[in-house]
């Protein structure tokens, strides 16, 4: 075999032996892309899954309190619970639960938290219909404050989230989150399916406490005459 042909035949392999190479390189590269997709997929589901279990969690937590709820009367205790509620499934480190007066139809702080973060918060006072409180007593609808917005600080009329307190189409209150605990930023999906959940039932809560409070007064009030009747007959 002459030089000339053994050269050719090394270049013939050589060619081809950089042919397999590339086709290896490539098979390679499509490889480590689909490894990366699955694990991008695995950490989305991995991600997905936390989630659920979180909500989950949170939903079975909000079930045992909404049976706390339910399970007194007592008005104080309820408010209690609310509170709890609000601070440990919500994360809200400042905010006001405001009932209406229906006699001057204007919404007032009866429990709250994180004074010290909003002053104010513990003295609230707005007409049905006045400012962001008074419009969400008056409609019945959720507001929440948009972090794209550039107003989007938080101020005693303007907290992060208002919503109402309803018993189907009457509101009896509303509850307003002013600051968030420091390991939530921001307020999750399952955050406004508790915010569903909770206004249903701390309304039906309150407003039976509430009932039996004023019932208990009347009632002693009564029984407080009826003991005066016989002590002077």
């Amino acid at each position: 075999m002459s030089d000339e042909s053994r050269a050719e035949k090394f270049l013939e392999l050589f060619n081809k032996s950089r042919e397999f190479t590339e086709e290896l390189l490539r098979e390679n590269e499509r490889l480590r892309n689909e490894l990366g997709a699955l694990e991008e997929q695995n950490k989305d589901y991995a991600t997905r899954y936390t989630e659920i279990e979180e909500q989950n969690n949170n939903l079975a937590s909000l079930y045992v309190a909404s049976y706390q709820l339910h399970s007194t009367l007592d008005f104080r205790e309820v408010i209690h619970v609310v509170q709890e509620i609000i601070r440990d499934l919500i994360g809200g480190k400042s905010y006001a639960i405001l009932l209406l007066d229906e006699k001057t139809n204007e919404l007032q702080t009866i429990a709250c938290d994180g004074e010290d973060q909003m002053p104010g918060v513990e003295t609230i006072s707005v007409r049905l219909g006045d400012g962001i409180l008074g419009e969400v007593a008056k409609r019945g609808e959720s507001y929440y404050l948009h972090r794209d917005d550039e107003n989007a600080k938080p101020s005693l009329q303007r907290p992060l989230a208002a919503v109402p307190l309803k018993i189907k189409d009457q509101v009896i209150g509303v509850i307003a989150i002013y600051k968030l605990l420091v390991q939530k930023h921001a307020f999750t999906a399952v955050d406004y399916e508790l915010f569903a959940l909770l206004a249903a039932h701390a309304a039906t809560a309150i407003f039976s406490a509430k009932l039996y409070s004023q019932s208990e007064r009347k009632l002693n009030t009564i029984q407080s005459f009826l003991d005066l009747l016989t002590t002077t007959s």
